[in-house]
């Protein structure tokens, strides 16, 4: 029974559901309110078996004034009543940074409490981008060296994060 009901809806909407929009539609001027019409009516007739059995006149004719209801109901509400609409428009909202910032602090705060050697490779690495030989090569040390303080580096940078929490 379901199904045989989907299926009468799917039929119902394939037959005067384009006609039903554009009505609304003409008669609001907003579409997206017009789309709500349009499924909100639908919504009621499926909840009436008997109207989908009807005959495409009458069920049309009963789309129609439950969408022509809907709408003259919606601008005698109090919501619309108390809308303003203004050409200007308010400002753009800004991004907040405070996460961002807070990231920063954290992610500073852990660099200071490893030793400069450590310090100095991951800064070089990861925020100046420079390579295991490029960095052995300013350092004035061998390239395993560099892997080395990469290594305990990150393992120290993550024990300071996981104590204030960022990490687990």
């Amino acid at each position: 029974m379901p199904d045989d009901r989907a299926q009468l809806l799917r039929e119902l909407h394939d037959a005067h559901g384009p006609a039903l929009f554009r009505y609304v539609a003409r008669l609001t001027r907003d579409y997206s309110f017009a789309q709500d019409v349009v499924q909100e009516s639908l919504l009621r007739a499926w909840r009436r078996p008997a109207l989908l059995e009807q005959t495409g006149e009458a069920a049309r004719a009963w789309l129609f004034t439950v969408a022509r209801n809907l709408v003259i109901d919606d601008r005698r509400s109090a919501r619309f009543a108390h809308e303003i609409t203004t050409e200007d428009l308010p400002e753009a909202s800004v991004p907040d940074d405070t996460e961002t910032v807070l990231d920063k602090w954290l992610l500073s705060d852990a660099l200071l409490s490893l030793s400069v050697e450590h310090r100095t490779t991951v800064v070089s690495a990861y925020y100046l981008g420079r390579s295991v030989a490029e960095i052995a090569r300013n350092e004035n040390i061998p390239e395993g060296t560099v892997r080395s303080r990469m290594h305990y580096a990150l393992r120290a940078l993550r024990l300071a994060l996981q104590e204030r929490g960022v990490t687990q």
